[in-house]
């Protein structure tokens, strides 16, 4: 089965994606995989979980944390949502629900069944963003260090992978306290995508 999956031309992948069940009996809403890319995509997103906001819209980081994303890679929602450009794949494809403190984690079920399977389809990848700690403990190198640790080491994986903390507002006191991110991280990020893309972006808001 999993050969016969591999073998499927990249559309069809896609839909098989886009039709999955895996774990409909757990999701408080029913599946809704959100996912966005392309053979040509050059940046890769990689997120945490679909929100309720994005669940209902159908389309990724539609929401306050898509909107500060944004800038910190300085990009326009057209670039953003070009998947041409832009590939964002989640951890969980789904929304999960919501627990005591925000949305709960990506259901597991997600990444083993489809994870690679996508991401070897990716060939024209220039850029990994991973953001917030199941994406972190997904593409960055062993030994699983904290968020914090991760984004402030960001030169060990660059110019390939740049780690970030979630841009959701929760963060905000994260920022506050850590005022060296948007100092330095995040024009270097700019520069990155604006090498990538060969396009101006926008500077960070202060």
């Amino acid at each position: 089965m999993a050969n016969d999956i591999q073998a499927l031309p990249f559309r069809e992948l896609v839909h098989q994606v886009r039709s999955c069940t895996l774990c409909a009996d757990k999701l408080p809403l029913g599946p809704r995989p959100v996912i966005q890319l392309s053979e040509d995509s050059k940046i890769l997103l990689v997120g945490q979980a679909p929100g309720r906001r994005v669940h209902e819209t159908g389309l990724p980081f539609n929401d306050p944390s898509g909107d500060r994303l944004r800038q910190w890679m300085g990009v326009t929602r057209d670039t953003f949502y070009d998947e041409t450009l832009m590939a964002i794949l989640p951890m969980g494809f789904c929304y999960p629900g919501t627990g005591k403190s925000g949305d709960l984690p990506p259901r597991p079920e997600c990444a083993p069944a489809w994870r690679e399977l996508l991401l070897e389809r990716l060939r024209c990848i220039e850029l990994t963003l991973v953001i917030g700690q199941y994406a972190h403990a997904w593409h960055l190198p062993k030994p699983k260090q904290p968020v914090t640790a991760n984004v402030r080491n960001w030169r060990r994986f660059w110019p390939d992978i740049v780690p970030l903390p979630h841009p959701s507002p929760r963060n905000n006191g994260w920022l506050k306290q850590n005022p060296w991110f948007e100092a330095e991280v995040v024009p270097a990020l700019q520069d990155r995508v604006r090498s990538i893309l060969g396009q101006a972006v926008h500077s960070p808001l202060r």
